[in-house]
């Protein structure tokens, strides 16, 4: 299929201006086959993995409908987890950038209510929330949908599996009729179509292909005992030694159990799972994005929605018995043009899963013996980066260029040793370079203990700590 260049598509000169600045001249598969439904004003289901260019396919279509004048809520995008809301609502921004002040609101829990009141008082063009969320702002009456043009379902199967159905099917009572409805899905079995048949009128379907090529991503599958499984991990990060992986496992107990494994060998190592509290999360995943901790490892709800750049590898610890579920795990590298590396560890016992996946490919998977990876490796290397918390954010006014330019001033660092900065609420992360992270943290703390301390920042005193993986 030849690439359709977006210029073929009925929309403004400024959002084509944007589109182009953005380096977007050509539509991927999922928006070369949803886009012209979409502007045409028909609801859709689209079926396609993470990665594939969704998100811009739906917020294109949410910005060509939209009345800049009008500010009114004209587009809501539900999400299953606060990390993909804010990736969401980030691209939604960058899309709208040349069609005047379009304000894109945020709605998520974990964060604190009251000041997303008050930025509703004032007004916003288009929601991007979580159901829980979204749900308490109608229910106590500080969201307004009567005037919603386009609702947008993303990542549909995941949001059911999360449990949130009911939400859904409150919000979307709410919602005017006649309104566009957008179901965007990785998977759409028929449980979930039954589900939400009410929610949209004559839906176009479209579907793009969820297999992953040889030449794209490099999947080895392992046979290992049960009980060798987690040392079999660590066996193949020192081996491969990828920048960063994505460990995935069925359960969160075993998702403790194996990072806690990885870290005695000297990796640094975090789980991600259903027990975390939002501000835990929020913290691991600045360590793993910032590459403060090199492997995270999670179960597939809790990594549902993370949108990881220049992932070195995927891990599958557990065999899935869903093999549309393995399919995404490993489509979690070998993005935007890279290549990826997926190595899947499988006891005798889940072979029949493997089976699964053999018919799903229509392909044989190619296994490898652990013996051949040899036991002649370099110890577990450390992350590159450390990661410094600053009890400031943007209550205090503290923005990125701050922060950098305190570590470039009063702690003698150049730009390049510092990494992400990332500001929330209450507290900001940055990543610096390990091998000079304890030298800047004595500069600007002045002497202070080391590790922990008070540093100045644009004239005004902040407690700091490292945080370690």
């Amino acid at each position: 299929m030849m690439p359709v260049p977006f210029s073929t598509l009925p929309l403004s000169p400024r959002l084509l201006a944007n589109l182009d600045t953005l380096e977007y001249h050509h539509m991927t598969p999922i928006q070369a086959q949803s886009l012209p439904p979409v502007l045409a004003g028909r609801d859709l289901i689209a079926q396609a993995k993470t990665g594939s260019g969704k998100t811009a396919a739906f917020g294109i279509g949410l910005l060509h409908r939209l009345n800049p004048a009008w500010l009114a809520v004209q587009g809501l995008v539900l999400c299953p987890t606060r990390e993909l809301a804010d990736q969401v609502a980030n691209e939604i921004r960058r899309l709208a950038r040349g069609e005047g002040n379009i304000k894109v609101l945020t709605l998520t829990g974990g964060v604190s209510r009251r000041p997303q009141t008050i930025s509703l008082e004032h007004g916003a063009h288009i929601v991007v929330g979580t159901p829980g969320r979204v749900r308490d702002h109608l229910e106590r009456g500080t969201l307004d949908l009567a005037q919603l043009q386009t609702l947008v379902l993303d990542e549909a199967d995941r949001m059911t599996d999360m449990g949130f159905y009911e939400e859904i099917a409150g919000i979307v009572a709410a919602c005017p009729q006649p309104r566009q409805t957008l179901l965007f899905s990785a998977t759409y079995p028929d449980d979930i179509r039954r589900a939400t048949a009410a929610f949209l009128n004559s839906p176009v379907e479209v579907t793009v292909e969820v297999q992953h090529t040889a030449d794209q991503i490099k999947q080895r599958f392992y046979e290992v005992e049960a009980e060798e499984r987690d040392a079999a991990v660590g066996h193949l990060l020192k081996h491969f030694r990828p920048v960063s992986a994505l460990a995935f496992c069925n359960t969160k107990v075993h998702c403790r159990a194996l990072a806690e494994e990885l870290r005695a060998q000297g990796f640094s190592a975090l789980a991600l799972h259903g027990d975390l509290e939002q501000r835990e999360r929020d913290e691991i995943l600045v360590l793993f994005s910032n590459r403060s901790c090199s492997v995270l490892v999670a179960t597939d709800v809790a990594a549902r929605g993370l949108d990881i750049a220049g992932l070195g590898a995927v891990i599958v610890a557990d065999v899935s018995r869903e093999t549309e579920v393995h399919i995404h795990r490993v489509g979690r590298t070998g993005r935007a043009g890279e290549t990826g590396l997926a190595l899947t560890l499988c006891t005798p016992y889940e072979k029949k899963w493997v089976r699964l996946i053999e018919d799903y490919q229509q392909t044989p998977v190619q296994w490898y013996p652990l013996s051949e990876l040899g036991t002649d490796h370099a110890g577990a290397a450390p992350a590159p980066m450390v990661t410094l918390c600053i009890m400031g954010g943007k209550k205090d006014k503290l923005r990125p260029g701050d922060v950098l330019g305190a570590l470039t001033g009063d702690g003698g660092l150049s730009k390049e040793q510092v990494g992400k900065i990332n500001v929330f609420e209450f507290m900001t992360y940055v990543a610096i370079d390990r091998q000079v992270a304890d030298h800047a943290f004595g500069r600007l703390s002045a002497g202070k203990q080391l590790g922990q301390g008070v540093g100045t920042i644009k004239g005004r005193s902040f407690r700091m700590r490292f945080v370690e993986a």
